[in-house]
């Protein structure tokens, strides 16, 4: 079965999309303000984080209840989040305490907190090996970045204004940065953290979400409702480079954003218009719409297999 957990932020639940009949087939109550989602890589739970809430919530994925809530003085909106390449560590960046927090899967205890002294680091992308960490600070105009081996900051990057999104191309050889302030993808290389290519894309780009086999980078813009399809190595005379092959109208807010396994389908989260955008990733275009919540932002798949 194929599910889709949404998150609705100004009603503070999650709705639980059955793909199969493309309806939501239970509704769970959250904490305040339920933004940031993430599947653990057994599928065994959900990580919630409530941003005005300063909690997170795990939801148990057999039953789809809230099994634990977690609490700390530092959680001050709570937001992105990352695993481990392993599963066993989940990394979460609190965007006005501006410090990263790495749980232990296993007990989901706090092992480690890391001050970024940036200002309002946000999001969490890890590495393909699962060796760094990126994240972007909007406040600062940087990304931080951190070695998960020693669990130490390694250093912090300029890119463009407010950046929010973020992700590393399947290939580990370049970081994706939207800069929601410019309206501006930064490709950078992750070796020298020199910008390689610079697009100027949609209005306030808020997300990157690669496809599995990297063929593609979607950018929701949030303020001029679209979705920015960047193909990663487009061919035009002998050059290959990151180029937006389409933009299409999605609806109004679009946030969150999520593959399913095979990559032949992505889904973007409406904020305004309370749906989900379905997204034929052949097409490139958008096939369906499902109703949801109030104002739905997170977005996970989540596929269980039945024995």
């Amino acid at each position: 079965m194929e599910y889709l957990l949404v998150l609705n932020k100004d009603e503070d639940t999650v709705s639980i999309v059955c793909m199969k009949t493309k309806a939501t087939i239970k509704k769970v109550e959250t904490d305040y303000n339920p933004h940031e989602i993430i599947v653990s890589k057994d599928g065994k739970k959900t990580y919630i984080t409530c941003s005005q809430g300063n909690k997170m919530n795990i939801l148990n994925n057999e039953t789809f209840e809230i099994e634990r809530r977690l609490e700390h003085p530092d959680f001050q909106f709570p937001h992105g989040l990352g695993l481990s390449q392993d599963g066993r560590k989940l990394y979460m960046a609190s965007t006005f305490s501006e410090k990263v927090f790495i749980f232990d899967t296993e007990t989901d205890e706090i092992t480690k907190v890391l001050s970024t002294d940036q200002k309002h680091s946000h999001m969490v992308a890890v590495s393909p090996d699962g060796k760094k960490l990126y994240i972007p600070n909007i406040g600062s105009h940087t990304i931080t970045v951190v070695d998960t081996g020693t669990e130490e900051i390694l250093t912090h990057f300029p890119v463009g204004k407010g950046p929010e999104g973020v992700a590393v191309h399947p290939d580990g050889k370049s970081i994706y940065v939207a800069n929601q302030e410019d309206d501006t993808l930064y490709v950078m290389d992750t070796e020298k953290y020199e910008m390689k290519f610079k697009r100027r894309i949609g209005h306030v780009p808020i997300r990157i979400v690669f496809s599995p086999d990297g063929k593609y980078a979607l950018i929701p813009n949030r303020e001029s409702g679209d979705l920015s399809i960047i193909e990663s190595e487009h061919e035009l005379k002998g050059n290959v480079r990151p180029w937006e092959v389409k933009r299409i109208r999605v609806g109004v807010w679009p946030g969150g954003t999520v593959f399913n396994e095979e990559g032949t389908f992505a889904y973007v989260a409406n904020n305004k218009t309370n749906d989900i955008s379905i997204i034929d990733m052949d097409l490139l275009e958008e096939v369906e719409k499902i109703k949801v919540g109030i104002h739905p932002d997170g977005i996970a798949y989540l596929k269980v297999n039945k024995q």
